[in-house]
């Protein structure tokens, strides 16, 4: 079967990949075709489009790309005629999907869409586009099946969460080899985690590194994201107390000693791979301003939002300075606050579901094609 996967951001291209890992092993003969990255080109099938292209953060940086935002979506329309796929499966990236999935449903296009649109946190009135326009929902959050089925009568798949598949089949990483490869010393290691994309990037490292000379017995490593170039990143590189690793960030965590993570799905790596972590988060005036009157969430990182209670702490905007990151992290550099923040993530990783979400996806995918 034809199989046409759109997937906007980096944790998208991750999810698009096993997916199509677990398609190509339930489907011999199938034919996939992707808006992507290069997880996913890796994977197999033809890439149409990089993701790096598309990934605008903010309302305010939407509105100055949406010429751009509305080209790709002529584009993705005439490329979806051209190659008449059995379904498209959509990967979060809302703005961009849903306009495509309420296209392709006029045209009887099956339509599913695997890892849901965060509704429950803004823009709950998608709820009346995806009833109408989305065929088959596979959520990955066990809040978002009794948001879906309880509140909006809409019936969903909970298929598990994926990163539990990607974490689990993550090669073990010799701490010693990892060091020596990446001319890093024996210092225990922060790992800082910036986001992917340039503004976030630039935002966050800047007070990120604040803190580095109140902790001269570790070292402070940047998790570099695979869509952007070393120059980006070389002027915060200012001491010999931060190195930089490019595309590694699985490897990194795994012989990490604690996190400055932006917020996001690397909140939810962090803790699954047990590494005590500060979430941070500062976006444009304008923007934070728009979102805090309408996202009524109690928290931004996924681990708190799963657990239903502040697990991480949150650092967000104002109270995001040098100051406040010193003391968090202080904290959780500390033994008796480490176990107690790892217990709870074990509690975390029970709640999601255990391994297999790709499998189950793939097999819901196909058994609703036949």
């Amino acid at each position: 079967m034809k199989y046409y996967i759109i997937a906007g951001e980096a944790s998208g291209d991750l999810h698009g990949a096993n997916l199509m890992k677990a398609l190509y092993k339930e489907d011999s003969k199938a034919e996939i075709r992707f808006w992507g990255g290069d997880l996913m080109q890796a994977a197999g099938g033809n890439l149409v489009k990089h993701y790096k292209e598309l990934a605008f953060m903010g309302f305010i940086e939407v509105l100055f790309n949406l010429k751009t935002i509305l080209n790709n979506i002529k584009i993705a329309k005439k490329d979806i005629l051209e190659f008449q796929p059995d379904v498209i499966v959509f990967i979060d990236y809302p703005g961009f999907n849903l306009r495509i999935a309420k296209w392709a449903k006029t045209l009887n296009i099956k339509t599913h869409y695997y890892i849901s649109p965060q509704i429950w946190a803004w823009k709950e009135n998608r709820i009346i586009d995806i009833k109408r326009d989305v065929d088959q929902m596979y959520v990955i959050l066990p809040f978002e099946k009794e948001f879906y089925e309880n509140k909006h009568h809409y019936p969903v798949h909970f298929v598990g969460h994926p990163l539990i598949d990607a974490i689990h089949n993550q090669p073990k990483v010799d701490a010693a080899i990892f060091r020596s490869e990446n001319q890093l010393n024996e210092k225990p290691i922060i790992a800082i985690l910036p986001g992917s994309r340039k503004q976030e990037i630039t935002k966050m490292l800047s007070v990120m590194l604040s803190v580095v000379h109140d902790f001269p017995d570790y070292q402070f490593v940047i998790a570099g994201a695979p869509s952007q170039e070393f120059s980006f990143y070389e002027k915060f590189i200012t001491n010999d107390n931060i190195k930089f690793i490019s595309n590694k960030t699985y490897s990194l965590l795994q012989v990490a000693t604690a996190a400055l993570v932006t917020s996001g799905t690397a909140t939810l790596e962090t803790a699954l791979f047990k590494v005590p972590e500060v979430v941070c988060y500062k976006g444009s005036w304008a923007s934070y301003q728009i979102a805090k009157r309408i996202i009524t969430l109690k928290y931004i990182s996924l681990v708190n939002l799963i657990m239903d209670q502040e697990v991480v702490t949150e650092l967000i905007q104002d109270d995001c300075t040098t100051q406040r990151i010193k003391e968090e992290l202080t904290a959780i550099l500390d033994n008796k606050h480490r176990n107690q923040l790892l217990a709870k993530y074990d509690q975390l990783e029970q709640l999601l579901g255990g391994i297999g979400a790709s499998q189950k996806t793939a097999q819901l995918i196909i058994a609703d094609l036949k």
